[in-house]
């Protein structure tokens, strides 16, 4: 099975409608890694040393490929990516083995019959 890995980095608000998105799209799951901090064209302030900025969330998703598009643009919906500055970014990165997902392969399998 041909797989993707799709990577939304995101202010930690907006992970539950990713996550949800995702999931009406296809996801089978998420790994949400909390409090990261990033930077983008314009450094965010500080005050007496203190950062100012918003938590972000890394959110992952490994998902079969045929679902990938379809669930990448339903992240950047969710999360009005191309819209908002400063919104966040998603991308996905080929996949090439990965163990430990024999219990969700029915589940991914019926999701993606229709495109196989």
């Amino acid at each position: 099975m041909n797989l993707k890995l799709i990577v939304a980095l995101t202010a930690d608000e907006k992970t539950e409608a990713i996550v949800s998105a995702a999931r009406a799209a296809g996801a089978t799951g998420a790994t949400v890694i909390t409090a990261c901090r990033g930077e983008g064209l314009k450094p965010e302030k500080s005050f007496l040393g203190l950062d100012l900025t918003a938590q972000r969330d890394v959110v992952l998703f490994l998902v079969a490929e045929p679902k990938a598009r379809q669930i990448l643009e339903a992240i950047a919906d969710a999360a009005h990516l191309d819209d908002e500055p400063g919104a966040g970014i998603a991308f996905q990165l080929g996949i090439e083995d990965a163990v430990g997902l024999r219990t969700q392969e029915a589940a991914i399998l019926c999701e993606i019959e229709d495109s196989v």
